[in-house]
Protein backbone atom coordinates (compact mmCIF):
# COMPACT_ATOMS: atom_id res chain seq x y z
CA UNK A 1 0.00 0.00 0.00
CA UNK A 2 1.41 3.38 -0.89
CA UNK A 3 0.24 6.94 -0.88
CA UNK A 4 -0.88 7.99 -4.33
CA UNK A 5 0.48 11.12 -5.92
CA UNK A 6 -1.40 13.76 -7.84
CA UNK A 7 -1.99 12.91 -11.48
CA UNK A 8 -1.60 15.83 -13.88
CA UNK A 9 -4.55 15.74 -16.23
CA UNK A 10 -3.82 16.45 -19.91
CA UNK A 11 -4.51 20.08 -20.85
CA UNK A 12 -6.77 19.02 -23.71
CA UNK A 13 -9.25 17.41 -21.35
CA UNK A 14 -8.62 19.17 -18.05
CA UNK A 15 -10.57 22.34 -18.90
CA UNK A 16 -13.61 20.38 -20.09
CA UNK A 17 -13.49 18.13 -17.03
CA UNK A 18 -13.35 21.09 -14.65
CA UNK A 19 -16.18 22.80 -16.52
CA UNK A 20 -18.44 19.75 -16.33
CA UNK A 21 -17.66 19.25 -12.64
CA UNK A 22 -18.36 22.92 -11.92
CA UNK A 23 -21.71 22.75 -13.72
CA UNK A 24 -22.75 19.67 -11.74
CA UNK A 25 -21.71 21.30 -8.46
CA UNK A 26 -23.59 24.47 -9.41
CA UNK A 27 -26.71 22.42 -10.06
CA UNK A 28 -26.40 20.98 -6.57
CA UNK A 29 -26.52 24.52 -5.19
CA UNK A 30 -29.95 25.34 -6.64
CA UNK A 31 -31.80 24.39 -3.43
CA UNK A 32 -29.43 26.59 -1.40
CA UNK A 33 -30.06 29.53 -3.73
CA UNK A 34 -33.80 29.03 -3.23
CA UNK A 35 -33.31 28.94 0.53
CA UNK A 36 -31.24 32.11 0.35
CA UNK A 37 -33.99 33.92 -1.57
CA UNK A 38 -36.58 32.80 0.98
CA UNK A 39 -34.35 33.68 3.93
CA UNK A 40 -33.65 37.15 2.53
CA UNK A 41 -37.38 37.91 2.67
CA UNK A 42 -37.90 36.44 6.13
CA UNK A 43 -39.44 38.81 8.69
CA UNK A 44 -37.78 39.51 12.02
CA UNK A 45 -40.13 37.06 13.74
CA UNK A 46 -38.69 34.22 11.67
CA UNK A 47 -35.15 35.17 12.69
CA UNK A 48 -36.23 35.36 16.33
CA UNK A 49 -37.67 31.86 16.01
CA UNK A 50 -34.40 30.60 14.50
CA UNK A 51 -32.43 31.98 17.45
CA UNK A 52 -34.87 30.71 20.07
CA UNK A 53 -34.11 28.11 22.72
CA UNK A 54 -36.59 25.75 21.11
CA UNK A 55 -34.58 25.71 17.88
CA UNK A 56 -31.42 25.09 19.89
CA UNK A 57 -33.01 22.10 21.60
CA UNK A 58 -34.20 20.72 18.24
CA UNK A 59 -30.69 21.14 16.85
CA UNK A 60 -29.18 19.23 19.77
CA UNK A 61 -31.76 16.47 19.38
CA UNK A 62 -30.92 16.21 15.68
CA UNK A 63 -27.17 16.07 16.28
CA UNK A 64 -27.59 13.58 19.11
CA UNK A 65 -29.67 11.24 16.97
CA UNK A 66 -27.22 11.48 14.05
CA UNK A 67 -24.24 10.73 16.30
CA UNK A 68 -25.99 7.85 18.07
CA UNK A 69 -27.18 6.21 14.83
CA UNK A 70 -23.72 6.55 13.29
CA UNK A 71 -22.03 4.90 16.27
CA UNK A 72 -24.65 2.16 16.45
CA UNK A 73 -24.35 1.53 12.70
CA UNK A 74 -20.58 1.24 13.07
CA UNK A 75 -21.05 -1.25 15.91
CA UNK A 76 -23.13 -3.43 13.56
CA UNK A 77 -21.34 -2.87 10.24
CA UNK A 78 -17.71 -3.34 11.24
CA UNK A 79 -18.07 -6.83 12.77
CA UNK A 80 -20.48 -7.90 9.99
CA UNK A 81 -18.05 -6.78 7.30
CA UNK A 82 -15.12 -8.54 8.99
CA UNK A 83 -17.10 -11.75 9.56
CA UNK A 84 -18.39 -11.97 5.98
CA UNK A 85 -15.07 -11.14 4.30
CA UNK A 86 -12.13 -12.13 6.49
CA UNK A 87 -13.27 -15.19 8.46
CA UNK A 88 -14.38 -18.77 7.90
CA UNK A 89 -17.98 -17.93 8.89
CA UNK A 90 -20.35 -20.63 7.58
CA UNK A 91 -22.61 -19.42 4.72
CA UNK A 92 -20.55 -16.28 4.31
CA UNK A 93 -22.05 -15.39 0.91
CA UNK A 94 -25.60 -15.81 2.24
CA UNK A 95 -24.95 -13.53 5.23
CA UNK A 96 -23.12 -11.03 3.03
CA UNK A 97 -26.28 -10.58 0.97
CA UNK A 98 -28.94 -10.77 3.68
CA UNK A 99 -27.20 -8.35 6.06
CA UNK A 100 -27.02 -5.78 3.23
CA UNK A 101 -30.68 -6.04 2.21
CA UNK A 102 -32.21 -3.88 5.01
CA UNK A 103 -30.93 -0.93 2.98
CA UNK A 104 -33.74 -1.51 0.46
CA UNK A 105 -36.48 -0.95 3.07
CA UNK A 106 -37.52 2.73 3.24
CA UNK A 107 -37.22 4.19 6.71
CA UNK A 108 -40.87 5.24 6.77
CA UNK A 109 -41.98 1.68 5.99
CA UNK A 110 -39.58 0.33 8.60
CA UNK A 111 -40.96 2.74 11.20
CA UNK A 112 -44.56 1.72 10.44
CA UNK A 113 -43.67 -1.94 10.74
CA UNK A 114 -41.80 -1.55 14.02
CA UNK A 115 -44.67 0.41 15.52
CA UNK A 116 -47.06 -2.30 14.34
CA UNK A 117 -44.88 -5.04 15.83
CA UNK A 118 -43.41 -3.49 18.98
CA UNK A 119 -45.72 -0.58 19.76
CA UNK A 120 -47.66 -0.33 23.01
CA UNK A 121 -50.59 -2.18 21.38
CA UNK A 122 -48.64 -3.94 18.68
CA UNK A 123 -48.42 -7.54 17.49
CA UNK A 124 -45.98 -8.57 20.23
CA UNK A 125 -48.21 -7.23 22.99
CA UNK A 126 -51.24 -8.96 21.48
CA UNK A 127 -49.33 -12.25 21.49
CA UNK A 128 -48.10 -11.81 25.07
CA UNK A 129 -51.39 -10.68 26.66
CA UNK A 130 -53.29 -14.02 26.57
CA UNK A 131 -50.38 -15.97 28.11
CA UNK A 132 -48.73 -13.50 30.45
CA UNK A 133 -51.39 -10.84 31.02
CA UNK A 134 -49.22 -8.06 29.62
CA UNK A 135 -51.60 -5.29 28.61
CA UNK A 136 -49.09 -2.69 27.45
CA UNK A 137 -45.46 -2.65 26.34
CA UNK A 138 -43.02 0.23 26.83
CA UNK A 139 -43.43 2.96 24.23
CA UNK A 140 -41.22 2.70 21.16
CA UNK A 141 -41.82 6.34 20.27
CA UNK A 142 -39.21 9.05 20.68
CA UNK A 143 -35.44 8.72 20.68
CA UNK A 144 -35.18 4.95 21.39
CA UNK A 145 -37.45 4.01 18.50
CA UNK A 146 -35.81 6.44 16.09
CA UNK A 147 -32.37 5.12 17.07
CA UNK A 148 -33.32 1.47 16.53
CA UNK A 149 -35.20 1.98 13.26
CA UNK A 150 -32.69 4.31 11.62
CA UNK A 151 -29.76 2.14 12.68
CA UNK A 152 -31.30 -1.02 11.24
CA UNK A 153 -32.02 0.58 7.88
CA UNK A 154 -28.87 2.70 7.45
CA UNK A 155 -26.00 0.54 8.72
CA UNK A 156 -25.73 -1.18 5.27
CA UNK A 157 -24.27 2.06 3.89
CA UNK A 158 -21.29 1.47 6.16
CA UNK A 159 -21.34 -2.28 5.64
CA UNK A 160 -21.11 -2.07 1.85
CA UNK A 161 -18.17 0.31 1.92
CA UNK A 162 -16.35 -1.65 4.61
CA UNK A 163 -16.83 -4.92 2.75
CA UNK A 164 -15.44 -3.37 -0.42
CA UNK A 165 -12.45 -1.99 1.49
CA UNK A 166 -11.76 -5.34 3.16
CA UNK A 167 -11.95 -7.13 -0.18
CA UNK A 168 -9.47 -4.67 -1.68
CA UNK A 169 -6.99 -4.72 1.20
CA UNK A 170 -3.44 -5.89 0.56
CA UNK A 171 -3.08 -9.34 2.18
CA UNK A 172 0.71 -9.16 1.95
CA UNK A 173 0.75 -6.56 4.72
CA UNK A 174 -1.25 -8.82 7.05
CA UNK A 175 0.98 -11.78 6.21
CA UNK A 176 4.07 -9.71 7.01
CA UNK A 177 2.58 -8.60 10.33
CA UNK A 178 1.76 -12.19 11.30
CA UNK A 179 5.28 -13.31 10.35
CA UNK A 180 6.60 -10.73 12.83
CA UNK A 181 4.65 -12.45 15.61
CA UNK A 182 1.62 -10.18 15.94
CA UNK A 183 -1.57 -11.74 17.28
CA UNK A 184 -4.73 -11.61 15.06
CA UNK A 185 -6.27 -8.74 17.06
CA UNK A 186 -3.04 -6.74 16.81
CA UNK A 187 -2.89 -7.39 13.05
CA UNK A 188 -6.44 -6.10 12.66
CA UNK A 189 -5.84 -3.03 14.83
CA UNK A 190 -2.44 -2.01 13.46
CA UNK A 191 -2.61 -3.17 9.82
CA UNK A 192 -6.19 -3.80 8.65
CA UNK A 193 -8.03 -0.97 10.42
CA UNK A 194 -5.85 1.83 8.97
CA UNK A 195 -6.69 0.54 5.48
CA UNK A 196 -10.40 0.80 6.35
CA UNK A 197 -10.21 4.41 7.51
CA UNK A 198 -11.45 6.04 4.25
CA UNK A 199 -14.38 3.60 4.08
CA UNK A 200 -15.19 4.18 7.76
CA UNK A 201 -15.26 7.94 7.26
CA UNK A 202 -17.23 7.85 4.01
CA UNK A 203 -19.77 5.36 5.35
CA UNK A 204 -20.21 7.23 8.61
CA UNK A 205 -20.74 10.40 6.60
CA UNK A 206 -23.48 8.76 4.53
CA UNK A 207 -25.24 7.48 7.65
CA UNK A 208 -25.02 10.82 9.46
CA UNK A 209 -26.34 12.77 6.48
CA UNK A 210 -29.16 10.27 5.97
CA UNK A 211 -30.26 10.79 9.58
CA UNK A 212 -30.01 14.57 9.25
CA UNK A 213 -32.38 14.56 6.25
CA UNK A 214 -34.72 11.73 7.26
CA UNK A 215 -38.36 12.70 7.56
CA UNK A 216 -40.47 9.54 7.48
CA UNK A 217 -39.06 7.61 10.44
CA UNK A 218 -38.74 10.55 12.84
CA UNK A 219 -42.25 11.74 11.97
CA UNK A 220 -43.86 8.36 12.55
CA UNK A 221 -41.90 7.82 15.76
CA UNK A 222 -42.75 11.32 17.02
CA UNK A 223 -39.20 12.53 17.50
CA UNK A 224 -38.69 16.17 16.60
CA UNK A 225 -35.64 16.85 14.45
CA UNK A 226 -34.91 19.77 12.15
CA UNK A 227 -36.29 17.87 9.17
CA UNK A 228 -39.61 17.17 10.86
CA UNK A 229 -39.96 20.79 12.00
CA UNK A 230 -39.13 22.01 8.47
CA UNK A 231 -41.78 19.73 6.98
CA UNK A 232 -44.38 20.94 9.48
CA UNK A 233 -43.53 24.57 8.68
CA UNK A 234 -43.91 23.94 4.95
CA UNK A 235 -47.00 21.75 5.01
CA UNK A 236 -48.99 22.82 8.06
CA UNK A 237 -48.03 26.36 9.00
CA UNK A 238 -47.41 27.49 5.39
CA UNK A 239 -44.45 29.48 6.77
CA UNK A 240 -41.83 28.99 4.07
CA UNK A 241 -39.58 31.78 5.33
CA UNK A 242 -39.10 30.18 8.76
CA UNK A 243 -38.74 26.78 7.13
CA UNK A 244 -36.07 28.16 4.79
CA UNK A 245 -34.07 29.50 7.74
CA UNK A 246 -34.25 26.12 9.46
CA UNK A 247 -33.21 24.40 6.24
CA UNK A 248 -30.20 26.73 5.97
CA UNK A 249 -29.30 25.79 9.52
CA UNK A 250 -29.53 22.14 8.54
CA UNK A 251 -27.29 22.80 5.53
CA UNK A 252 -24.76 24.49 7.83
CA UNK A 253 -24.78 21.48 10.12
CA UNK A 254 -24.24 19.22 7.12
CA UNK A 255 -21.32 21.39 6.05
CA UNK A 256 -19.74 21.03 9.48
CA UNK A 257 -20.22 17.25 9.29
CA UNK A 258 -18.56 17.23 5.88
CA UNK A 259 -15.64 19.16 7.35
CA UNK A 260 -15.00 16.35 9.82
CA UNK A 261 -13.86 14.05 7.02
CA UNK A 262 -11.20 16.43 5.71
CA UNK A 263 -8.39 14.78 7.64
CA UNK A 264 -9.19 11.33 6.27
CA UNK A 265 -9.22 12.67 2.71
CA UNK A 266 -5.68 13.99 2.96
CA UNK A 267 -4.19 10.57 2.55
CA UNK A 268 -5.21 8.33 -0.32
CA UNK A 269 -4.32 4.74 -0.93
CA UNK A 270 -4.10 2.40 -3.86
CA UNK A 271 -3.00 -1.15 -4.15
CA UNK A 272 0.68 -1.58 -4.87
CA UNK A 273 0.13 -4.79 -6.77
CA UNK A 274 -2.49 -7.09 -8.18
CA UNK A 275 -3.10 -9.20 -5.09
CA UNK A 276 -6.62 -10.17 -4.32
CA UNK A 277 -7.96 -10.25 -0.78
CA UNK A 278 -9.30 -13.75 -1.26
CA UNK A 279 -5.68 -14.93 -1.19
CA UNK A 280 -5.45 -13.75 2.42
CA UNK A 281 -5.63 -16.36 5.14
CA UNK A 282 -9.12 -16.39 6.61
CA UNK A 283 -9.34 -16.05 10.36
CA UNK A 284 -10.63 -19.22 12.01
CA UNK A 285 -13.45 -18.40 14.39
CA UNK A 286 -13.24 -21.61 16.37
CA UNK A 287 -15.55 -21.51 19.37
CA UNK A 288 -16.74 -18.03 18.33
CA UNK A 289 -18.39 -19.46 15.22
CA UNK A 290 -21.78 -19.97 16.86
CA UNK A 291 -21.97 -16.53 18.50
CA UNK A 292 -21.00 -15.03 15.12
CA UNK A 293 -23.78 -16.96 13.39
CA UNK A 294 -26.25 -15.85 16.06
CA UNK A 295 -25.19 -12.23 15.57
CA UNK A 296 -25.67 -12.37 11.79
CA UNK A 297 -29.00 -14.14 12.19
CA UNK A 298 -30.28 -11.62 14.75
CA UNK A 299 -29.44 -8.64 12.54
CA UNK A 300 -31.06 -10.30 9.51
CA UNK A 301 -34.14 -11.21 11.54
CA UNK A 302 -34.64 -7.67 12.87
CA UNK A 303 -33.77 -5.76 9.71
CA UNK A 304 -35.19 -8.00 6.97
CA UNK A 305 -37.23 -11.04 8.03
CA UNK A 306 -39.51 -9.31 10.54
CA UNK A 307 -40.47 -6.38 8.25
CA UNK A 308 -41.11 -8.71 5.30
CA UNK A 309 -43.15 -11.10 7.48
CA UNK A 310 -45.35 -8.29 8.80
CA UNK A 311 -46.01 -7.01 5.28
CA UNK A 312 -46.85 -10.52 4.09
CA UNK A 313 -49.19 -10.92 7.07
CA UNK A 314 -50.98 -7.67 6.22
CA UNK A 315 -51.36 -8.79 2.63
CA UNK A 316 -52.74 -12.24 3.50
CA UNK A 317 -55.08 -10.83 6.13
CA UNK A 318 -56.46 -8.33 3.63
CA UNK A 319 -56.98 -10.99 0.99
CA UNK A 320 -58.74 -13.23 3.50
CA UNK A 321 -61.06 -10.36 4.42
CA UNK A 322 -61.98 -9.81 0.77
CA UNK A 323 -59.88 -6.68 0.34
CA UNK A 324 -59.54 -5.74 -3.33
CA UNK A 325 -55.98 -4.86 -4.13
CA UNK A 326 -55.49 -2.17 -6.78
CA UNK A 327 -53.37 -2.80 -9.84
CA UNK A 328 -49.71 -2.01 -9.24
CA UNK A 329 -48.55 -2.05 -12.85
CA UNK A 330 -48.53 1.73 -13.35
CA UNK A 331 -46.73 2.33 -10.05
CA UNK A 332 -44.23 -0.40 -10.89
CA UNK A 333 -43.50 1.13 -14.31
CA UNK A 334 -43.18 4.60 -12.78
CA UNK A 335 -40.71 3.39 -10.17
CA UNK A 336 -38.58 1.67 -12.81
CA UNK A 337 -38.63 4.69 -15.12
CA UNK A 338 -37.82 7.26 -12.45
CA UNK A 339 -35.16 5.21 -10.64
CA UNK A 340 -33.56 3.92 -13.84
CA UNK A 341 -33.25 7.36 -15.44
CA UNK A 342 -32.01 8.76 -12.13
CA UNK A 343 -29.29 6.10 -11.84
CA UNK A 344 -27.98 6.73 -15.36
CA UNK A 345 -28.12 10.53 -15.09
CA UNK A 346 -26.51 10.55 -11.65
CA UNK A 347 -23.67 8.29 -12.77
CA UNK A 348 -22.91 10.55 -15.74
CA UNK A 349 -23.03 13.65 -13.55
CA UNK A 350 -20.79 12.02 -10.92
CA UNK A 351 -18.01 10.94 -13.28
CA UNK A 352 -16.25 14.32 -13.75
CA UNK A 353 -16.46 15.04 -10.02
CA UNK A 354 -15.09 11.61 -9.14
CA UNK A 355 -12.22 12.00 -11.62
CA UNK A 356 -11.22 15.36 -10.17
CA UNK A 357 -11.58 14.08 -6.61
CA UNK A 358 -9.40 11.04 -7.33
CA UNK A 359 -6.79 12.69 -9.58
CA UNK A 360 -6.42 16.18 -8.16
CA UNK A 361 -5.63 17.74 -4.81
CA UNK A 362 -6.10 21.28 -3.61
CA UNK A 363 -8.87 23.57 -2.34
CA UNK A 364 -10.75 23.75 -5.66
CA UNK A 365 -11.18 19.97 -5.90
CA UNK A 366 -12.18 19.68 -2.25
CA UNK A 367 -14.77 22.44 -2.53
CA UNK A 368 -16.32 20.96 -5.65
CA UNK A 369 -16.78 17.64 -3.87
CA UNK A 370 -18.29 19.27 -0.81
CA UNK A 371 -20.72 21.28 -2.89
CA UNK A 372 -21.84 18.05 -4.52
CA UNK A 373 -22.73 16.66 -1.08
CA UNK A 374 -24.98 19.63 -0.27
CA UNK A 375 -28.20 18.28 -1.78
CA UNK A 376 -27.83 14.93 -0.04
CA UNK A 377 -27.96 16.66 3.34
CA UNK A 378 -31.16 18.59 2.64
CA UNK A 379 -34.66 17.13 3.06
CA UNK A 380 -36.28 16.00 -0.15
CA UNK A 381 -39.05 18.55 0.27
CA UNK A 382 -36.50 21.41 0.29
CA UNK A 383 -34.79 20.17 -2.88
CA UNK A 384 -38.18 19.69 -4.55
CA UNK A 385 -39.45 23.16 -3.65
CA UNK A 386 -36.17 24.66 -4.83
CA UNK A 387 -36.66 23.06 -8.24
CA UNK A 388 -40.32 24.17 -8.30
CA UNK A 389 -39.13 27.73 -7.65
CA UNK A 390 -36.65 27.67 -10.55
CA UNK A 391 -38.99 25.74 -12.81
CA UNK A 392 -41.83 28.23 -12.48
CA UNK A 393 -39.51 31.21 -12.96
CA UNK A 394 -37.03 30.11 -15.59
CA UNK A 395 -37.93 26.78 -17.23
CA UNK A 396 -41.70 26.61 -17.04
CA UNK A 397 -42.00 23.89 -19.74
CA UNK A 398 -40.08 21.52 -17.42
CA UNK A 399 -42.30 22.21 -14.42
CA UNK A 400 -43.94 19.03 -13.08
CA UNK A 401 -42.21 16.87 -15.67
CA UNK A 402 -40.17 13.67 -15.45
CA UNK A 403 -36.86 15.48 -16.28
CA UNK A 404 -37.38 17.77 -13.27
CA UNK A 405 -38.06 14.78 -11.02
CA UNK A 406 -34.90 13.10 -12.32
CA UNK A 407 -32.97 16.34 -11.66
CA UNK A 408 -34.14 16.23 -8.04
CA UNK A 409 -32.94 12.64 -7.74
CA UNK A 410 -29.54 13.63 -9.17
CA UNK A 411 -29.14 16.45 -6.62
CA UNK A 412 -30.24 14.23 -3.75
CA UNK A 413 -28.22 11.11 -4.58
CA UNK A 414 -25.16 12.46 -6.40
CA UNK A 415 -22.82 11.70 -3.45
CA UNK A 416 -23.72 8.00 -3.59
CA UNK A 417 -22.38 7.74 -7.14
CA UNK A 418 -19.42 10.07 -6.52
CA UNK A 419 -18.35 8.04 -3.50
CA UNK A 420 -18.52 4.72 -5.33
CA UNK A 421 -16.70 6.00 -8.43
CA UNK A 422 -14.07 7.92 -6.50
CA UNK A 423 -13.26 4.95 -4.29
CA UNK A 424 -12.87 2.76 -7.37
CA UNK A 425 -10.65 5.33 -9.13
CA UNK A 426 -8.41 5.73 -6.08
CA UNK A 427 -7.68 1.99 -6.13
CA UNK A 428 -6.38 2.18 -9.72
CA UNK A 429 -2.60 2.80 -9.80
CA UNK A 430 -2.16 6.10 -11.67
CA UNK A 431 0.87 4.88 -13.63
CA UNK A 432 -1.29 2.45 -15.65
CA UNK A 433 -3.14 5.19 -17.49
CA UNK A 434 0.05 7.23 -17.85
CA UNK A 435 1.75 4.23 -19.48
CA UNK A 436 -1.10 3.92 -21.98
CA UNK A 437 -0.72 7.58 -22.92
CA UNK A 438 3.04 7.15 -23.36
CA UNK A 439 2.27 4.32 -25.77
CA UNK A 440 0.27 6.68 -27.97
CA UNK A 441 -3.25 6.48 -26.56
CA UNK A 442 -5.25 9.66 -26.36
CA UNK A 443 -6.48 10.56 -22.84
CA UNK A 444 -10.03 9.39 -23.57
CA UNK A 445 -8.74 6.20 -25.19
CA UNK A 446 -6.40 5.49 -22.27
CA UNK A 447 -9.25 5.97 -19.82
CA UNK A 448 -11.58 3.71 -21.81
CA UNK A 449 -9.03 0.97 -22.40
CA UNK A 450 -7.30 0.89 -19.01
CA UNK A 451 -9.24 2.67 -16.26
CA UNK A 452 -12.84 1.96 -17.22
CA UNK A 453 -12.57 -1.85 -17.02
CA UNK A 454 -10.90 -1.55 -13.61
CA UNK A 455 -13.65 0.65 -12.14
CA UNK A 456 -16.60 -1.43 -13.36
CA UNK A 457 -17.36 -2.61 -9.78
CA UNK A 458 -17.56 1.07 -8.75
CA UNK A 459 -19.85 1.82 -11.68
CA UNK A 460 -22.10 -1.09 -10.72
CA UNK A 461 -22.12 -0.04 -7.07
CA UNK A 462 -23.01 3.54 -7.96
CA UNK A 463 -25.82 2.47 -10.28
CA UNK A 464 -27.26 0.06 -7.72
CA UNK A 465 -27.10 2.51 -4.81
CA UNK A 466 -28.75 5.35 -6.72
CA UNK A 467 -31.39 3.06 -8.25
CA UNK A 468 -32.57 1.54 -4.99
CA UNK A 469 -32.41 4.86 -3.11
CA UNK A 470 -34.42 6.64 -5.81
CA UNK A 471 -36.97 3.82 -5.74
CA UNK A 472 -37.85 4.62 -2.14
CA UNK A 473 -37.57 8.44 -2.20
CA UNK A 474 -40.86 9.97 -1.07
CA UNK A 475 -41.08 13.76 -0.41
CA UNK A 476 -39.45 14.89 -3.68
CA UNK A 477 -41.51 12.35 -5.63
CA UNK A 478 -44.78 13.54 -4.09
CA UNK A 479 -44.08 17.17 -5.01
CA UNK A 480 -42.42 16.87 -8.42
CA UNK A 481 -44.09 13.85 -10.02
CA UNK A 482 -45.93 14.64 -13.28
CA UNK A 483 -49.71 14.45 -13.39
CA UNK A 484 -50.73 10.81 -13.68
CA UNK A 485 -47.25 9.59 -12.72
CA UNK A 486 -47.17 7.13 -9.82
CA UNK A 487 -44.50 5.14 -8.00
CA UNK A 488 -44.58 2.32 -5.48
CA UNK A 489 -43.41 4.63 -2.70
CA UNK A 490 -46.30 7.04 -3.44
CA UNK A 491 -48.76 4.14 -3.41
CA UNK A 492 -47.43 2.90 -0.04
CA UNK A 493 -47.57 6.33 1.58
CA UNK A 494 -51.09 7.01 0.33
CA UNK A 495 -52.43 3.67 1.59
CA UNK A 496 -50.75 3.77 4.99
CA UNK A 497 -51.75 7.40 5.58
CA UNK A 498 -55.37 6.26 5.27
CA UNK A 499 -54.73 3.14 7.42
CA UNK A 500 -55.31 0.75 4.50
CA UNK A 501 -52.50 -1.59 5.54
CA UNK A 502 -53.46 -4.43 3.22
CA UNK A 503 -53.38 -2.08 0.24
CA UNK A 504 -49.98 -0.80 1.37
CA UNK A 505 -48.55 -4.31 1.76
CA UNK A 506 -48.45 -5.26 -1.92
CA UNK A 507 -46.59 -2.17 -3.24
CA UNK A 508 -44.31 -2.24 -0.19
CA UNK A 509 -43.38 -5.87 -0.83
CA UNK A 510 -42.85 -5.14 -4.52
CA UNK A 511 -40.66 -2.18 -3.61
CA UNK A 512 -38.53 -4.32 -1.31
CA UNK A 513 -38.31 -7.25 -3.74
CA UNK A 514 -37.38 -5.09 -6.74
CA UNK A 515 -34.82 -3.11 -4.77
CA UNK A 516 -33.36 -6.35 -3.44
CA UNK A 517 -32.38 -7.57 -6.91
CA UNK A 518 -29.63 -5.00 -7.62
CA UNK A 519 -28.46 -5.17 -4.01
CA UNK A 520 -28.21 -8.98 -4.07
CA UNK A 521 -26.42 -8.94 -7.43
CA UNK A 522 -24.01 -6.33 -6.12
CA UNK A 523 -23.26 -8.43 -3.05
CA UNK A 524 -22.74 -11.60 -5.08
CA UNK A 525 -20.54 -9.75 -7.57
CA UNK A 526 -18.35 -8.41 -4.76
CA UNK A 527 -18.10 -11.86 -3.21
CA UNK A 528 -17.03 -13.42 -6.50
CA UNK A 529 -14.59 -10.62 -7.36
Amino acid sequence: MSSSRVVRLPRSGAALLWLLAALVAAGSLLPLVYLGVRAAGAPSAAWDSLLSARTGITLLRTLGLAAAVTLASLALALPLAWLTVATDLPLRRFWAVTTSLPLVIPSYIGAYLFVAALGPRGLLQQALEPRFGITRLPSIYGFPGALVVLTLFTYPYLLLLLRAALQQRDPALEAAARSLGLEPWAVFRRVTLPQLRPALVAGSLLVALYVLRDFGAVSLLRYDTLTRVIYVQYRSAFDRNSAALLALLLALVAGLVLGLERGAERRRYHRSGGQNSRWATRVRLGRWRWPALAFCAAVTLAGLVMPAAILAGWLLRGLAAGERLPEAGAALAGSFAGAGLAALATLLAALPLALIGARREGPAARWLLRLAWTGHALPGIVVALGLVFFGLRYVRPLYQSLPMLVAAYVILFLPLAVGALRAALQRVPPNLEEAARLLGRRPAGAFGAVTLPLIRPGLAAGLALVFLTAMKELPATLILSPIGFETLSMRVWSAVSEAFFARAALPALLLILLSSVPMALLGLREEAA
